[in-house]
Parts: structure tokens; sequence; C-alpha cells
């Protein structure tokens, strides 16, 4: 039976980066900490001993890395990936992290994470067919999660990219063809050499240009029959 407190545990080779957490820890009223580990293997041999929530992980560590760490665990508490590197977001979220700090984390941005910790332990469990899909874009010094299903198309402006969402855009120095590997490559379809459209959420074509979520996308002429096509395959457009 899920509760309110989420017991919690610290993985992180460095002690003051142990410390740090550990005070951000004690400052929340809904995160109980029960263990400080300094690798990966103890942190393995405390999962086995003691009820744990929620992991705060570093990624660079000795002896095993906190992304290898994770590979072996058939079933794991939740986890925030606390480290220095931004490199290794797009490798995190096959493991469907809560969250991926980057250091110096700031009290705010911690809050932040824990918040989106006690939401997702307080929602009844999904099937593995309702599970979220999300990427990390990095964004204003901090790797931001994005809902896939919240995307409604992407666009290339010259060294940076744009995700359109319904609410937002979100700029990234990531290319387009990279961002597209990121992608369930059944939902998204390239659709020009600067556009890349959620299937779904198009809405209809009119010309060389394809309506959806109220903005118009060009289509390449070089592409725009393949385009046409795999819409109808995908009974997303009618005759």
């Amino acid at each position: 039976m899920k509760t309110d407190i989420l017991k919690c545990i610290i993985v992180d080779d460095e002690p003051i980066g142990r410390d740090a957490l550990a005070r951000y820890v004690a400052e929340i009223d809904f995160l109980s900490l029960v263990g400080s580990c300094k690798n990966a293997l103890e942190a393995n041999n405390m999962l086995k001993e003691k009820e744990v929530d929620l992991v705060f992980l570093d990624i660079h560590m000795p002896m095993m890395s906190g992304l290898d760490w994770l590979s072996t665990l058939t079933q794991s508490p939740l986890v925030i990936f606390t480290t220095a590197h931004p490199q290794y977001a797009i490798e995190s979220y096959q493991f469907d992290v809560v969250d991926y700090l980057l250091k110096p984390i700031s009290f705010q941005r911690f809050l932040q994470a824990a918040n989106k910790a006690q939401r997702f332990f307080s929602t009844p469990e999904k099937s593995s067919t309702e599970e979220e899909q999300y990427i990390f874009v990095k964004t204003d010094q901090q790797l931001v999660k994005v809902k896939v299903e919240d995307i409604v198309f992407i666009e290339s402006m010259q060294n940076y990219i744009l995700f359109h969402t319904a609410t937002e855009k979100i700029m990234t120095l990531v290319p387009l063809k990279q961002a597209l590997e990121m992608l369930p490559d059944d939902q998204f379809l390239q659709v020009h050499k600067s556009y890349v459209v959620a299937k779904e959420k198009v809405e209809a074509v009119e010309g060389n240009q394809l309506i959806l979520g109220g903005q118009k996308v060009p289509v390449s002429v070089r592409l725009r029959k393949g385009v046409i096509d795999e819409l109808m395959r995908g009974k997303l457009l009618r005759k």
C-alpha cells in the first residue's frame, strides 16, 4: 500500500554531493532518507535490506556507473539522476527515470523533481501499453522532460531546433536527425528537410502544406507523395 512518504536513498561517490542532497531531502516533508551510498554495489545491497521508493542516482561512479547498475535491475524504484554530465540524457530515458538533474543542483530544481516523483508515486500504476513516452531536451542549462504525445511538430532553424507543443516552444541545439532518432518512428514523419511532424496531429493537407495544431508546415515537393501515402496508410487522412 502506497503512503504519502517516499523512502529514498542517495547514491553518489562524492561526499559533498551526498551531503548537499541530504540537506535538500531534509527540507521536504514527503521525503524520508533511509540510506546514503558511495557506489552502486552499496546501493544494490541497500535495496535488498530496505524498502526504497526513490533513488537519487549519480552516473559517473567507480566500479559501476549509475546507468550500468540500473540495467542490472529487474525492478527498480523511481529514479532521479543527479549528474554533472548532460551527454547521458538521451541514453537515460530508456530507463523511464523521473527526472535528470544537472549539477550544481538548485533547491528549486530539486523540489520540482521531487514533486514529479510524488505525483508519479501516488498515481495508480499503468499497464505497459499506457506508459508515458518522453525524451529529455537540453535547454537553458537544464534538461527538460518532454512528453512525446505533446509534440506537434519539430522545426529546424539553422543551428538549433524547436519542439512545438500545443502550449510552448522548446529550443535545443540537438540536430534534427538526432531528434528524429530519439522519437518513436511509427509516430513521427519527416516532411521537409527542416520539419518533422507527429502523424496523428495532422488535420489536413493544403497544397504543399500540412495543417496541424492550428499551424501550417511545409511539405517538400520531393517528399509530398510519400507523406500523403503514409498518412493515408495510417488512416490519418480520408480520401
